[in-house]
């Protein structure tokens, strides 16, 4: 299949402002480039670091107004709220401890927010957060960049429409081998903020891939985790936060699973897999190979459905680029949910109602499922790997 998506560009175009992603930041610039794909939005502000110097070298370079280039997220979030030609919505990719302040700041003003995962480190803080976008009305996404790959969203709708029968057993896994050595005593900034309680928050493996499978199952199936038994590790020796863990769950309508993650994992590199087991089939999603769905139905043959070249239902056929053969994966999966974020606040701004496909991104409801889901696990792993319900 040569055709790409027909999508109509809006003539529309606007305006965000970025806390972190500042030089020497990894996330901030993905965000950036994956923003850019649609020509939906510009960035017109920013503060990208602690450090002046950083922010102005960073929102420099990008061509963005002395005036717009703020010393902290407070500042940035009054002074913006005073302009006439204010941000339209603030991204925020900086470590997790400030993503709660930062994300309040901003709601609090009547500005719409972008947040990295996981939303926050407290369920309290995460609720909160929730409920104030909800009062004032404000679209609030949580960048959970996989349910943005149109493989995913085709699975979803198999799923969702009986294809593979009732779900009975999840297993989800995302191993990594970057953290087997010692990498936070290196020079890595990755790994320094990532294996910091202060900075990462109460988990460092299962908050930062685990809420990854969490999310991903969670938009897949529609299940709801009952309880969970977990198990998180620290291999490595003098680290404080795990950096391997594996967790037995129990959801809503009686289906089991199991998820292990791992930074400690020698020849793996972003191996995000979830595998659906129903009554009828079931379905496996490979983030590395993330242009292909596998689809197996009891007593027929396996298929492996490609993007591009197999028909997909229409919403996921949307979000398709370019043809066959051709990869896409990391940078338009989230330039998906960026394309439907803008065009959700596009249209709300416009007066129009939003229908369930307007509204295909992960929100701030999403993000609180994630920390309490980190919360719960981190419970039950200190109390012994016991059971801990929901």
């Amino acid at each position: 299949m040569i055709e790409g998506s027909a999508d109509a560009q809006s003539n529309v175009k606007l305006r965000y402002g970025m806390v972190g992603g500042g030089q020497g930041a990894f996330i901030g610039d993905v965000h950036r480039k994956s923003i850019a794909l649609d020509g939906l939005a510009e960035i017109t502000a920013g503060c990208f670091s602690r450090s002046t110097e950083n922010t102005l070298a960073t929102g420099l370079a990008l061509g963005i107004a002395r005036d717009r280039l703020y010393n902290t997220y407070e500042e940035m979030a009054e002074e913006e709220a005073k302009r006439t030609d204010r941000i339209d919505f603030a991204v925020i990719v900086t470590p997790n401890y400030s993503h709660y302040p930062a994300a309040k700041a901003f709601l609090s003003r009547g500005i719409p927010v972008v947040c990295d995962k996981p939303l926050c480190v407290e369920e309290a803080e995460a609720r909160e957060l929730a409920n104030l976008a909800k009062s004032k009305n404000l679209l609030f996404m949580v960048s959970y960049t996989y349910s943005g790959n149109p493989t995913v969203k085709h699975a979803r709708e198999l799923i969702r429409r009986g294809d593979i029968g009732k779900v009975h057993f999840i297993n989800g896994e995302y191993p990594q081998e970057w953290l087997l050595t010692d990498a936070e005593k290196q020079g890595s900034k990755q790994a320094e903020w990532r294996t910091d309680p202060k900075l990462a928050g109460k988990s460092n493996s299962l908050g930062d891939l685990g809420t990854h499978i969490e999310h991903t199952v969670s938009y897949l199936t529609g299940l709801r985790i009952k309880s969970v038994c977990a198990r998180m590790d620290k291999i490595m020796p003098g680290r404080i936060l795990d950096d391997n863990a594996t967790v037995m769950l129990e959801y809503e309508g009686g289906a089991k699973g199991i998820y292990w993650t791992s930074q400690v994992a020698s020849g793996y590199d972003n191996a995000l897999r979830v595998r659906i087991f129903g009554s009828k089939g079931s379905i496996e999603f490979f983030e590395e190979e993330s242009n292909y769905v596998k689809v197996s139905i009891f007593g027929k043959p396996t298929m492996v459905l490609s993007r591009g070249r197999d028909p997909f239902f229409p919403h996921a056929q949307s979000f398709s680029r370019i043809p066959s053969g051709h990869p896409e994966g990391y940078f338009e999966a989230l330039g998906n949910l960026y394309k439907t974020y803008i065009k959700a606040l596009i249209k709300q701004r416009e007066g129009k109602a939003l229908t369930e496909e307007d509204l295909d991104f992960p929100n701030a409801e999403a993000g609180f499922d994630g920390v309490r889901f980190i919360g719960k696990c981190v419970e039950s792993s200190a109390s012994g790997a016991v059971w801990v319900n929901f």
